[in-house]
């Protein structure tokens, strides 16, 4: 053991020697010098712990700072902790602390700023146990000139003392704080290690977060300013360099990291920082002269700082040298790190035994401990990197799990265990520090990186859910339901967020009977996180696994579906109101609605299924047509919050959909007529004719001239027509519409339509897919005509082939469209762009040759447009390239059509312009307009009805579905269109098309389809062959009407 510095105070040791300033390593004659645990300088006082947690004490004992009245200059045991192992020790300008095995903090000397924490208001020369702080259980203590930090087992972090540059970190304006008090706006901060300069406070999280707080005359919080803080601020310049270890001199502050690099900040007049000058530093700046070599151990004097290279077993000093502290020989200050001349050098400067351990520093005065050589291995000082395991925070162990696992129902449990229990879950902070990810990977966490270890918690919680002891699952359950309500709705760093994840994994998140202790609060909690945090959390949400993400989903499922039918209004369905539930289903239905935004973030690639978030029960629990009614019948723009589940539309499933189509319609057709009806008794009262009310939205057309015929019908009515029935009569023709009259209208009108003599739309080759023609001369009327025709079909359940990608469904719904749309519409040029985008080099004006212009291709000539003013002398470049990717989308899906757009617009509207739409994502609303092709031939033979003496077992039932199965998919098309007039199936699926089959007697006779009503004529056919020769025969004819 070796000292160095000033001794003039006997801060050294040395006993009664006439010299002041000891200017080179020279040895302390101590009993224990071999069995030292940690040593802890103050400004002139020095207090040693031994390894059998016995502390001594030397220097400066004007305010009883050493805890005991013997000979100052030597080392002295302080006989008021004897009967304690006090395992670490921190001493301020004139008192001194002690923090035994049991987690209990002792402290002594002056007292006249509060910071012994004892009211004291004076000095106190033995050691004192803090009350305030005797029923937690401490883990590290970190001193100041005049204020004190003790951080609990549980993260709690604890200061008390003088606060007059605000280096408590209460946010308090007051001189100072005589107790230890909880600095709240570190709440669920995982603090791995604490720190104190004289007048400023640090702390760093577990995965490498730095916050500094105080003093900042010089810097030396490295915030960037020179402005005192009385809350603690992130050194957002350190977050990714993995900073490990922090100490402080008097009024600057050193940082090591986890690669062996040192930063420094603050004043430097002595040269303390080591950058070569005497200026201060705001921000933390690497010590140049250090790099190149792994540093271990940092540590800082009042003025002066040390640092320990294993590699070259060598201590370098640098700052204030007045007083020997350098050990380098001279009085001198140095700005730049020189190598302390010590006993571990030989004569030549090469290394001689024994080594370094650990060096300690303070005031103006060092201490370094050495290993004994050991002959055929090498020893490893200490490495202040790697923090010492009971200096940390509990955590949530697997092993520890396991151990609860192993016990009986009934058997008596450890206390320990149960205090091991009740601590860590019970704490934000020790679930935040626990499941980090090994090897350091759990460092730098932000939005995109979660740093856990997902199988860890997986395991850990899985363990806890067989947990058979009832005491144990008490106290578990217990100490959950205490942390949740304490959540924050501001977290003070992303770190703090971690539990979003890891908690939903306890298994009592899945029984829905604990909503108001687990769930509810969690949701509330969640809820309640201000706009960044909420985003951060979203984000790891969408990054997890689809089985974690669904497991979320269902979690708040189950608790709406229980809560709902304990419900009082759950026999009373019509007057059933969501906003007279608890809370709990509300908070419930949010969480869900914030999951579906998360999940529609890619709407051509959802994290899971839309069906994930369906509750096909809801529909058994709660009249949906009552609350769309309510729903739709509400102001919009209403200051009230009224909550219906049609707030929620993701809930619903295709069936439900249809159901509140199917309701909203009945409104709309319900309220025309009624509009209709109440116009004609007023013309009663004024007219002496009465016109006869109108109930159906009646069109005469005829096969020829479709599209005239049909224009100047709708001509003749108002939009408030439009929301009837839609009824049509084809000229000269005898059938009756009970519906297949009217799907084969859509039919022929739209092929009419769609026609390319009109020129009104283009078809991709690969997709089929067709979109507006920018060069079209059509009338915009033709435009209204067709979004007219698709609001109508929606409105009257028809289903109609009109091939736009889902891209023209996004923009009816306000939605966004983006690259991905146009890979829908036209994927060879999408595949450009994006190879464009995708390009690794920086020749891109060179390879690719573009300006910001479009060339197409109009009637044989070439027209060039340009995307933005200038476009055609702006070439794309590395840099603007994804600009002009987006504006070439947006040419093409937007800008470019918007005429004709708003005309398909406007007229969809006019009939599709009430809020139902918000009910439907996009995908889903093309599915209600065309359909799909999710076909299901066993189920829609399961589906079949038989009527006349047919049924499932009849042997001409049984040839007619072996020829059906054995048909092309084609032909199988080709008889949906035969049957139902269109060969795409209805967004609920297979099963909503149900085929009646009846006989009739003479076989020569092709089977007749009734298309109103999806009715199949099947003559009794003799032969297999027969049937199937007379089916594909039928099959061909799908166009005409008439009586059957």
């Amino acid at each position: 053991m070796f000292c160095w510095g000033n001794t003039a105070n006997g801060e050294l040791g040395l006993g009664g020697i006439e010299e002041e300033r000891i200017l080179s390593p020279r040895e302390l004659k101590f009993t224990h010098s071999t069995s030292i645990r940690t040593i802890a300088c103050g400004k002139s006082h020095t207090l040693v712990v031994t390894s059998a947690g016995e502390v001594y004490s030397c220097g400066s004992n004007d305010y009883g700072e050493l805890g005991h009245n013997n000979a100052r200059t030597k080392l002295n045991l302080v006989n008021g902790l004897s009967a304690y192992k006090v395992k670490y020790a921190a001493c301020g300008e004139n008192h001194s602390v002690a923090l035994n095995e049991w987690g209990q903090v002792f402290t002594w000397g002056s007292d006249k700023y509060g910071q012994l924490g004892l009211n004291a208001n004076g000095e106190l020369r033995t050691p004192k146990i803090v009350k305030a702080l005797a029923t937690r259980n401490v883990i590290q203590i970190a001193s100041g000139y005049r204020h004190c930090l003790a951080l609990t087992n549980k993260g709690e972090l604890y200061a008390w003392g003088s606060n007059e540059h605000g280096q408590l970190g209460l946010g308090l304006k007051v001189k100072s704080v005589p107790q230890p008090s909880l600095i709240t706006s570190l709440n669920g901060l995982p603090v791995s290690l604490i720190a104190c300069g004289a007048y400023h406070s640090f702390v760093i999280s577990k995965s490498g977060a730095v916050y500094g707080w105080g003093k900042n005359r010089f810097g030396q919080l490295g915030l960037n300013s020179e402005v005192d803080h009385i809350y603690p601020c992130q050194l957002k310049t350190l977050r990714s360099i993995k900073v490990k270890y922090i100490v402080c001199g008097e009024d600057f502050s050193v940082f090591l990291t986890q690669d062996g690099g040192v930063l420094t900040c603050g004043a430097g007049q002595f040269g303390q920082l080591g950058h070569g000058s005497t200026s201060n530093e705001i921000l933390p700046r690497k010590v140049l002269e250090l790099m190149g070599s792994t540093v271990t151990q940092v540590c800082c004097g009042r003025r002066h700082t040390l640092a320990y290279i294993p590699s070259r077993e060598r201590v370098y000093s640098f700052g204030l040298g007045g007083a020997g502290q350098l050990g380098t020989k001279q009085l001198v200050n140095y700005n730049s790190p020189q190598v302390v001349i010590g006993p571990w050098l030989g004569n030549d400067g090469s290394v001689a035994r024994p080594s370094i351990d650990k060096l300690f520093s303070g005031g103006d005065h060092c201490f370094v401990t050495l290993l004994p050589a050991k002959k055929g291995r090498k020893v490893t000082a200490t490495d202040f990197r790697v923090l010492p395991h009971d200096s940390q925070i509990w955590t949530i162990t697997l092993d520890r799990m396991r151990e609860c696992e192993k016990l009986h129902e009934d058997s008596r449990v450890d206390q320990d265990l149960i205090s091991y229990l009740e601590s860590v879950l019970s704490s934000q902070c020790c679930i935040n520090g626990s499941f980090l990810l090994k090897k350091e990977l759990h460092y730098c966490c932000t939005s995109r990186h979660h740093g856990l270890d997902m199988n860890a918690i997986q395991q850990c919680f899985t363990a806890i859910s067989r947990i058979r002891n009832e005491t144990l699952k008490s106290v578990i359950y217990d100490s959950v339901v205490s942390l949740l309500p304490l959540l924050s709705e501001s977290p003070p760093d992303v770190e703090t967020l971690r539990l979003y994840i890891s908690l939903p994994l306890y298994h009592e998140f899945n029984n829905a009977r604990h909503s108001s202790k687990i769930q509810g609060p969690f949701a509330q909690a969640l809820l309640r996180l201000k706009t960044e945090a909420a985003k951060i959390v979203g984000n790891w949400y969408y990054m997890l696994s689809e089985d974690y993400f669904e497991r979320l989903v269902q979690i708040y499922k189950n608790v709406i579906l229980v809560l709902l039918r304990a419900s009082p209004f759950m026999n009373m369905q019509n007057q059933f109101d969501l906003n007279k539930c608890e809370r709990t289903v509300i908070d419930s239905l949010e969480v869900l609605s914030r999951l579906n935004k998360l999940n529609r973030m890619k709407t051509y690639s959802p994290k899971v299924g839309y069906d994930t978030f369906h509750m096909t029960e809801l529909c058994d629990t709660v009249d949906i047509r009552v609350d769309y009614v309510r729903w739709a019948s509400e102001n919009p723009n209403s200051r009230t919050s009224l909550k219906f589940f049609c707030n929620y539309p993701f809930l619903f499933d295709a069936q439900a959909k249809t159901l509140l189509l199917q309701t909203d319609q009945s409104m709309q057709m319900h309220n025309a007529v009624n509009e209709a009806t109440q116009r004609a008794i007023t013309q009663m009262l004024f007219a002496p004719v009465m016109f006869p009310v109108q109930p159906l939205l009646e069109l005469h057309v005829s096969r020829e001239n479709i599209i005239q015929d049909t224009i100047r019908e709708l001509a003749a009515y108002s939009e408030r027509d439009y929301k009837k029935p839609l009824k049509i009569h084809f000229l000269g023709e005898e059938a009756e519409d009970a519906g297949g009259v009217k799907k084969e209208f859509f039919l022929l009108l739209l092929r009419e339509v769609l026609d390319p003599k009109y020129g009104m739309f283009i078809s991709d080759p690969e997709t089929n897919a067709i979109w507006f023609s920018e060069d079209s001369f059509e009338d915009e009327i033709m435009y209204y005509l067709v979004g007219l025709l698709c609001g109508l079909a929606i409105y009257n359940f028809t289903i109609i082939n009109l091939p736009f990608p889902v891209a023209l469904y996004k923009k009816l719904l306000h939605e966004p469209v983006d690259l991905q749309d146009l890979k829908d519409l036209s994927p060879s040029l999408a595949k450009g762009l994006q190879n464009l985008l995708d390009y690794p080099e920086q020749d891109v004006e060179d390879i690719f040759c573009l300006k910001f212009e479009i060339s197409r291709d109009v009637f044989g000539e070439v027209k060039t447009l340009e995307l933005k003013p200038g476009g055609s002398d702006i070439p794309v470049t590395n840099e603007n390239r994804q600009e002009y990717v987006d504006l070439y989308v947006d040419h093409v899906l937007n800008k470019g059509v918007a005429r004709h757009f708003r005309a398909f617009h406007d007229g969809f509207h006019k009939v599709c312009g009430g809020r139902v739409l918000q009910l439907f994502h996009a995908t889903e609303l093309m599915a209600v307009v065309i359909g799909n092709e999710n076909y299901d031939w066993d189920a829609f033979e399961n589906n079949a009805e038989y009527r006349g003496g047919y049924t499932s077992s009849d042997p001409t039932i049984r040839m007619f579905w072996e020829v059906f199965h054995e048909l092309t998919i084609d032909d199988k098309k080709k008889f949906l269109t035969f049957l139902t007039g269109t060969d795409r199936i209805p967004i609920q699926g297979m099963k909503a098309i149900k085929i009646i089959i009846q006989p009739t007697l003479d076989e020569k006779y092709l089977p007749v389809a009734h298309t109103c009503f999806n009715l199949l004529d099947l003559p009794r056919y003799s032969t297999r062959s027969r049937l199937k020769y007379k089916l594909l025969q039928a099959i061909q004819q799908t166009q005409g009407f008439s009586l059957v």
